[in-house]
């Protein structure tokens, strides 16, 4: 049998042709299936963009198939899927189950409405997926369901596809290399046949989107947004590899396209056009690293207007993810704005924001606001942001202790609370000058972030930790020190601009002038599209 590694050394030596696609503009599917001539161009589309994880175009396109044709089993099959969202580890059970249902009241009775022994074995991975048991036992259930019909139909791009999006939905506790490289093993293949298939291109990149592999995603990220140009999130994804590269105007372009594709798909709707959620937050990061942070606020105006115009201030289903309301998307993206452009003293920083009672947006908010007041020297100020953030953190994990799954997918929101909390109180420390427990609380918070699985895209602990400690250890004259730190952040965040500032700066107090010009030279390099050199 071969090892994953194997497979993927394998796909690397075969695989070199890369086609653009001719397929749609959501990307190009075959599918064998029972279902009606009517029905075809609708359940086709639902798949491609199921692929594509445009799961509520996706769900409109089944239930489009499947009045077409009401007996056609594979389009409720379609719409259950909808309801799960493997990276995301989302599930909604009950609204797959219900899409079922509409077939036939019964896993029994919804097989035998499957004409084909294929289609009854993609119905009883589906089965497995939103049955009985806890959610992680399910996902392990559905990962062998669609290993076993992937072995057994050889020649179905689509089951392979899935079996290796199955594989990474196991990785309940965070990125697991070993994991996510049998997933990549699975697509690297599929990629070799299928170069077009809109699966095998995101799923691959999403098995590569960390520092360490970014490099081997690069080719499906170039891939992938020639394959689906009119699926917003096809677009975006490709960032995903862009951002692990620091590949700054890459960034930038992939999510002004995904923003446009959305807001021409909303235009057509009669809807005005957004700013908040997650591609224009990925948007934001990539100018202000390129140096231009009057694009940011541009987009952290609108934002801001959606977030005051929103209903809802409560969150979405108590998730912490940002991207799942206005308001919540404008808190992170309103500290993005403030932690890299350093603009403490400017009009930004005294907005009144509609943060609502949801306690992760209020974690980031009462650090971002104490973070401030240490820089304007507020130190009262700082102390009040400090307990008001130790006490949503609490609530926090109160929130999530409560959530399905041991341990719980969003528990990783707890963890970046806690650095959060750390990176604040080392800070009132240093003014304080308490500078030997400031730097040992932040060294803490610094492992504990390195610990951590990796989150793809902008830094999820907002203000990495070894960049903020290379920056208090440069602040007291320990340049080698604040050197490796710098480096180390940015193993994690290549390029990042902060990172790099303070390792030249460190490089320079070290009296490494050829270094600190090399380094200059790389933000140069980045900021060539900026409004001016420097926005810190």
């Amino acid at each position: 049998m071969r090892t994953a590694s194997t497979r993927l050394a394998l796909a690397f030596l075969v695989c070199g042709v890369v086609r653009a696609s001719g397929g749609t503009p959501v990307g190009e599917v075959h599918f064998a299936n029972s279902g009606a001539p009517a029905a075809q161009a609708a359940f086709l589309r639902g798949l491609a963009q199921l692929h594509n994880f445009e799961y509520d175009d996706a769900a409109e396109a089944f239930v489009e198939a499947q009045k077409s044709d009401p007996g056609f089993a594979m389009a409720y099959w379609g719409e259950a899927m909808t309801r799960n969202h493997p990276i995301w580890m989302e599930q909604d059970r009950d609204g797959a189950r219900k899409a079922l249902e509409k077939l036939g009241p019964t896993p029994e009775a919804r097989r035998g409405k499957a004409p084909t022994a294929r289609e009854k074995a993609y119905l009883d991975a589906v089965e497995a997926l939103c049955g009985d048991g806890a959610k992680n036992d399910r996902d392990v259930r559905y990962a062998e369901a669609m290993r076993s019909l992937s072995e057994k139909y050889p020649d179905d791009p689509d089951a392979a596809a899935f079996s290796a999006l199955a594989i990474l939905g196991t990785a309940h506790e965070g990125r697991d290399v070993p994991t996510y490289m049998r997933a990549a093993a699975v697509l690297e293949e599929l990629t070799c046949r299928y170069p077009d298939h809109p699966g095998a291109a995101h799923y691959l990149i999403h098995s590569y989107d960390d520092p360490t592999h970014a490099m081997l995603g690069l080719r499906a990220a170039r891939r992938y947004s020639k394959i689906a140009p009119d699926a917003a999130h096809a677009q975006h994804m490709t960032s995903h590899i862009f951002v692990a590269m620091g590949m700054w105007d890459d960034v930038v372009t992939a999510n002004e396209t995904a923003v446009a594709v959305v807001n021409r798909g909303r235009e057509k709707k009669g809807l005005p056009p957004v700013s908040c959620g997650h591609y224009a937050y990925w948007l934001e990061y990539g100018y202000l690293e390129q140096g231009r942070p009057a694009d940011a606020r541009r987009l952290l105006e609108g934002c801001r207007a959606q977030a005051a115009a929103a209903a809802d201030h409560s969150g979405h289903g108590g998730k912490p993810d940002p991207d799942k309301s206005p308001v919540g998307s404008f808190v992170q993206m309103w500290a993005r704005y403030l932690v890299d452009t350093e603009d403490w003293a400017g009009e930004v920083a005294r907005w009144d924001l509609p943060i609502g009672d949801a306690a992760a947006r209020r974690v980031t908010y009462e650090w971002a606001s104490g973070f401030g007041a240490v820089r304007r020297g507020d130190s009262a100020g700082a102390r009040t942001a400090l307990s008001r953030l130790s006490a949503a953190r609490r609530e926090l994990d109160r929130e999530l202790a409560k959530k399905e799954g041991a341990p719980h997918p969003d528990g990783s929101w707890s963890k970046r609370a806690e650095i959060l909390e750390s990176e604040l109180g080392a800070m009132i420390d240093a003014t304080r000058g308490r500078a030997d427990r400031a730097l040992a609380t932040l060294r803490r918070a610094a492992d504990a972030e390195d610990a951590m699985p990796f989150e793809f895209g902008p830094p999820f602990v907002d203000k990495p930790a070894r960049e903020l400690l290379g920056e208090m250890l440069l602040q007291q004259g320990r340049a080698d020190d604040a050197r490796r730190e710098f480096e180390a952040a940015l193993a994690r965040a290549p390029e990042r601009t902060a990172s790099l500032e303070g390792l030249e700066k460190a490089a320079r107090a070290a009296g490494d002038a050829e270094a600190a010009s090399r380094v200059a030279s790389r933000l140069r390099a980045i900021r060539q599209r900026g409004e001016k050199p420097g926005t810190r």
